[in-house]
C-alpha cells in the first residue's frame, strides 16, 4: 500500500482496559460466504481479530460532509449488493463511545457507495459524474425493524433541501442500513466501490442514535456521526485490473490526492483491508472502530477538515463532495 499504516502508538489512539471490541473477528458470522475463505492470506495495515481482554480505544472517528446522493432509502438490510457485479466486500464495524470506550449497541448504521462503474443508485441518469455540490441533509432511517425481512417496495427518497439532489429513478442497490449489536457490531456484504471523477474510492456512513425501533421502523433520534471509508492505493490499483473496474474509464482521484479523505489513517475512516493478493477478485473483508459521540449532531451539514497540502490541485478544483 502507498500508505502505510502506523503502529498504534503514532496514530493517537488512548489504551483503556475494556473489553475486546475489534472489528476484525466479526467476518462471515452470519454473512457466510465461500468468497472470503482465502481473505486472510494478505492484511493491509491491520491488526488480526482482537482475542485478548483489552482493546484500543479509539478517539473520535474523522467527521466528513454527507455528499449529495444520500437516500433515508428504508432498506434495513445486511446485503446491499442486488444485481450489481464486482469484487465482493464484507464491511464489519464496530461502533463504540469515543468518551467510555463503551460499545454502541441498538444503533442505526447507514451505508451507501457507487457501484464498480462510479454510478449511484437513485441517480443513475448522472452516470459516472461525480459528487459535487453542498452538503446535503438528512434524516435517521425508517421502515420495518431490522428483526424482520427488508422492505421490498421502491422508496421514495428523500426531498430536496440544503443541495441534497433529489433522487432521479427508483434504484436503491448499494444502499443498506441495518442495526448494532450489543457489543456494537454491525456487517454488511456489499462489492468494492469503483471511481469517479474528483473523487478517491469510499463508503460514506451514518450512525444514528436516541432512536427506537418500533414497528414502523427506527424513528426519532439524530445523527451522532457522518463520515466516510477510504481504501488504500494498493488494493484500489487491484481492483483496477479486475472486471466490471477495468472497463470504468473515469480519470481516478488517488487517496493522496483527495480532498475529503484527512490523512488521519483507521481515525479518518482508512479500512483494515484483508484479501488474497493473488486473487483479489474472490473478496475483501474490511474492518474498522468507529468512535463516535453519542451525544453529538453530526449530520454532514459541515465542512470536512482541510487535507494536507500536498493534495493535488486538480482534484481541489474538481468541486467534488461525494
Amino acid at each position: 500500500m502507498t500508505e502505510t499504516q502506523k503502529p498504534h502508538s503514532e496514530q493517537g489512539w488512548t489504551r483503556r482496559k475494556v473489553v475486546a471490541v475489534g472489528a476484525g473477528g466479526i467476518a462471515a458470522a452470519g454473512l457466510g460466504g465461500t468468497a472470503f475463505a482465502a481473505s486472510a492470506s494478505s492484511e493491509r495495515g491491520g491488526v488480526t481479530a482482537a482475542g485478548a481482554d483489552a482493546e484500543v480505544c479509539y478517539r473520535l472517528t474523522s467527521e466528513t460532509v454527507e455528499g449529495p446522493y444520500y437516500i433515508d432509502a428504508d432498506k434495513l438490510r445486511r446485503d446491499i449488493t442486488e444485481d450489481r457485479e464486482g469484487i465482493p466486500l464484507l464491511l464489519a464495524l464496530n461502533v463504540i463511545d469515543s468518551d467510555t470506550c463503551r460499545p454502541l449497541g441498538n444503533a442505526a448504521v447507514d451505508i451507501w457507495h457507487c457501484d464498480a462503474t462510479g454510478v449511484y443508485s437513485g441517480y443513475e441518469n448522472q452516470g459516472n459524474g461525480g459528487g459535487g455540490g453542498p452538503a446535503p441533509t438528512g434524516e435517521p432511517p425508517t421502515g420495518e425493524p431490522p428483526t424482520g425481512e427488508p422492505p421490498t417496495g421502491a422508496p421514495t427518497g428523500a426531498p430536496a433541501g440544503g443541495g441534497h439532489r433529489r433522487p432521479t429513478d427508483d434504484t436503491r442497490y448499494l444502499r443498506g442500513t441495518w442495526r448494532t449489536d450489543r457489543h456494537g457490531q454491525v456487517s454488511f456484504r456489499t462489492v468494492f466501490p469503483g471511481w469517479y471523477r474528483g473523487r478517491c474510492v469510499h463508503i460514506h456512513v451514518k450512525v444514528h442514535v436516541g432512536g427506537e425501533w418500533t414497528d414502523a421502523g427506527y424513528e426519532g433520534g439524530r445523527t451522532c456521526h457522518t463520515g466516510q471509508l477510504f481504501f488504500d492505493e494498493e488494493s484500489v490499483l487491484a481492483s483496477a485490473a479486475v472486471e466490471p473496474y477495468a472497463s470504468n474509464d473515469a480519470e481516478r482521484t488517488t487517496l493522496a490526492e483527495d480532498t475529503i479523505y484527512d490523512r488521519s489513517g483507521a481515525r479518518g475512516g482508512l479500512l483494515r483491508l484483508r484479501y488474497d493478493r493473488r486473487r483479489i477478485g474472490r473478496g475483501v473483508h474490511a474492518t474498522l472502530t468507529v468512535g463516535v459521540d453519542p451525544e453529538a449532531t453530526e449530520d454532514g451539514q459541515g465542512r470536512p477538515s482541510q487535507p494536507s497540502a500536498s493534495a493535488s490541485a486538480s482534484a481541489t478544483g474538481s468541486g467534488s463532495a461525494g
